[in-house]
């Protein structure tokens, strides 16, 4: 028999900055286990005065454009200029056997052997977003652990990436240095949801390539609706590997937090997130009883199968489907 959580226990431990219990913590939201769950929201109720007060930066990028050296060579900033860092790096998993590498702490060198930074890689388990089912419920624990900046590291550009607006305060979409044909190849959906664009790998060679790839970049945006009338997404270049331009980074990241709180969109966002969170939670409820009740889980295998022989509509099932949750 499994004993009970010590609920506030670990929530002092976290607010005292206990790095291992925020890791036992994180496990915890991460568990499927209904006990796990219900403990779970528990902590992260007890834990909700105590967060709020960090940066939430979203970084996305494809595949190779150098997003864990960046957050890298950032936190390591971060950390020199007095901030406390905690990086929620999401690792791809695979479709078919829902395995992940979670290889994140080796590409972040620096930071993974510094005390004073948190990170922690979590497999996307085909999660739509490209981030972790729980990435929101971890944020909050780690501004709870006294974390002021969250850097939540996505998976790679995609249509379904731009979930990570929904839980961030600014999308940084990182690009290479290329112009002409490569720039019509960009997604449009991430580039307008974007709060500032920056080219990496400015350095040797490649500083003139990244300056023409800013440039192209700046035009592109002036034919595209900002996401926000009170902020026009900055173009910057920098270099991940040397440093140089990091520091301007995070001085526009600064900047943009201070325009949203100043017209009052910084509270307005954060709060229809919030909203957002409870729609998807309560998404994942329905889904999760779906599976978990056998009676039900056999009813709806019968209408699926109706579905594949096309004996019964997609939309007639999904009613069906529906009357079974009531």
């Amino acid at each position: 028999m499994n004993r009970p959580l010590a609920i506030p226990g670990i929530a002092a431990d976290i607010r005292a900055g206990n790095r291992a219990a925020l890791a036992r913590a994180i496990t915890l939201v991460e568990s499927r286990r209904e006990d796990h769950q219900a403990a779970a929201r528990e902590l992260v109720q007890a834990l909700l005065p105590d967060t709020g007060k960090a940066y939430r930066v979203g970084i996305t990028g494809s595949p190779g454009v150098g997003k864990s050296t960046t957050i890298d060579t950032l936190g390591m900033y971060l950390l020199e200029q007095g901030h406390r860092v905690a990086v929620l790096a999401v690792d791809p998993s695979s479709a078919r056997t829902g395995g992940s590498i979670l290889g994140d702490k080796t590409r972040m060198a620096q930071l993974s052997n510094d005390e004073r930074a948190f990170i922690r890689p979590s497999p996307s388990s085909g999660t739509l977003g490209g981030v972790a089912a729980k990435t929101r419920e971890a944020m909050l624990l780690c501004e709870a652990a006294g974390f002021d900046v969250v850097l939540v590291e996505t998976v790679g550009v995609g249509q379904s990436e731009t979930a990570v607006c929904d839980m961030t305060d600014i999308f940084l979409a990182l690009m290479l240095p290329g112009g002409g044909d490569e720039l019509q190849g960009i997604k449009k959906g991430v580039i307008e949801l974007a709060d500032m664009i920056a080219i990496n790998k400015a350095d040797g060679d490649n500083v003139k390539r990244a300056n023409r790839t800013a440039a192209d970049y700046r035009g592109a945006m002036k034919i595209l609706t900002p996401r926000s009338k009170h902020w026009f997404p900055p173009v910057l270049t920098y270099s991940g590997l040397t440093g140089v331009g990091v520091p301007e980074l995070w001085e526009k990241i600064v900047a943009h937090r201070t325009a949203m709180n100043a017209s009052g969109e910084f509270a307005h966002r954060r709060s229809e997130q919030q909203v957002k969170w409870m729609w998807s939670m309560f998404e994942d409820r329905m889904k999760a009883r779906l599976r978990s009740d056998a009676t039900i889980r056999a009813r709806v295998k019968q209408i699926e199968a109706r579905v594949g022989n096309g004996s019964t509509s997609p939309a007639l099932a999904a009613e069906q489907i529906a009357d079974l949750l009531r």
